[in-house]
């Protein structure tokens, strides 16, 4: 029975952590989208910063589901 409740809190653990880096990254994506169309002129360095932070949001996930 512990067996099973820890699988289950596992799972429940990889889901939270899965929805909450969509939903960051969703953000981020909104946000690099309207700081480009306010200064088209950063749009290499916004382009850059997005990236490396949506690495970072999806490492997330993956100690997440390493862990569970």
């Amino acid at each position: 029975m512990n067996a099973f409740l820890a699988e289950i809190s596992g799972n429940l653990h990889v889901a939270a952590a899965a929805l909450a880096a969509a939903i960051g990254i969703g953000l981020l994506g909104s946000k690099a989208a309207e700081a480009t169309g306010r200064n088209p002129g950063a749009a290499g360095n916004i382009l850059t910063l997005s990236i490396i932070l949506a690495a970072l949001i999806e490492g997330i996930v993956f100690f997440a589901i390493f862990l569970a």
